[in-house]
């Protein structure tokens, strides 16, 4: 087709225990451009450990974000968490159609799925062809429980969104990756990359190597625990504890007393994380430590952890290379980068 329809752009849309974050990317001739984006507060216990407790609070949240940030999207991709969704990789004969090969996994799914049929969402991605077997081809299935998927959509279209694609946290990430090759060594070439992702009450360790996602692990773990030793050391709201954690003015004694033993508890946290993947597999390093999440924006961290761990570590930014549309303020975006991986990886689904 000569006049190619444009296709309607996708918000990534993460929705996590202590906000909603939003963004829209648009494909120019080299790489992408912000178009809009926005991170909108989310009330306390609306969200509890990535589950929705209350669909009427968090779609309200996405209706607030959807506004502040200007997008004119209609259509958004969200995620459920690794930990609520059953992956396997099994073979299928590479002959098979796409069509024949969903009957067939429809047909067999009971064997790798511990839920019935009727309660869970299922789908499949077909990864290439098997090594050393020519005549199959790897197939990532994926499976979640029906709740999980309809929860978020709900509070999507309370938020005045249609869903177009519920996809997996991890994979948002390894989709992500893309977008911050280049603030790594050789670009990522022949690099094996531990992007960290320690949110509020939640860290997860995502591995990747070539822009393959070799490993995942979710743990509670965030910085949550911060927030609370704020206020009890301080006799502070939850709310009012986030807000001078985030902008500062707090008491001489905070960075010392308070600061620097969360800092040392999250190192600790990143290493237990490596040590669980360098014991499940081929790898006893990696080259590259990429902090991401919420709290990746705690001054110094990345050299703290950096020295700590004795591993080349980065903030991870998947904007720094990408122009913004007028909208868009640089300052705020790259102080929320960090906490928009998810949200990134999502956005690019809008061009696959």
């Amino acid at each position: 087709m000569i006049f190619k329809q444009k296709q309607a752009p996708i918000v990534g849309l993460d929705i996590s225990s202590t906000s909603v974050k939003l963004l829209e990317l648009s494909k120019t001739s080299d790489g992408y451009r912000v178009e809009s984006h926005a991170v909108e507060p989310m009330p306390a216990d609306a969200v509890a450990e990535k589950n929705i407790q209350d669909v009427e609070a968090v779609g309200e949240c996405i209706r607030r974000a959807v506004k502040k940030s200007g997008t004119r999207a209609k259509n958004a991709a969200v995620a459920v968490a690794g930990s609520a969704v059953i992956t396997k990789v099994i073979t299928m004969p590479s002959a098979l159609s796409e069509d024949d090969m969903e009957t067939q996994i429809q047909l067999e799914a009971d064997q790798y799925i511990p839920y019935p049929l009727e309660e869970i969402n299922l789908d499949f991605e077909v990864l290439g062809p098997t090594l050393n077997a020519p005549d199959t081809v790897d197939v990532l299935l994926a499976a979640s429980k029906s709740e999980n998927v309809e929860m978020r959509t709900a509070a999507t279209e309370i938020g005045g969104l249609t869903t177009k694609v519920v996809d997996v946290e991890p994979y948002t990430i390894e989709h992500a990756y893309e977008a911050i090759t280049d603030q790594l060594p050789d670009n990522g070439v022949d690099k094996t990359v531990a992007i960290l992702d320690v949110g509020a009450t939640m860290t997860s360790l995502n591995v990747v190597r070539e822009g393959r996602l070799l490993y995942t692990r979710e743990q509670l773990f965030g910085g949550k625990q911060l927030t609370e030793e704020i206020m009890r050391r301080y006799g502070l709201s939850y709310e009012d504890a986030g807000r001078v954690k985030r902008e500062g003015g707090l008491p001489d004694n905070y960075e010392p007393e308070v600061l620097e033993p969360f800092k040392s508890t999250m190192a600790q946290q990143v290493s237990r994380f490596l040590q669980f993947f360098f014991s499940a597999g081929d790898y006893d390093n990696v080259d590259v430590i990429s902090l991401a999440g919420g709290c990746a924006s705690i001054p110094g961290i990345d050299e703290f952890i950096e020295a700590h761990i004795g591993t080349s570590t980065i903030i991870a930014n998947p904007f720094a290379s990408m122009p913004l549309a007028s909208r868009v303020q640089r300052q705020r975006l790259n102080a929320d980068a960090p906490a928009m991986m998810i949200a990134c990886g999502l956005a690019l689904r809008s061009f696959d």
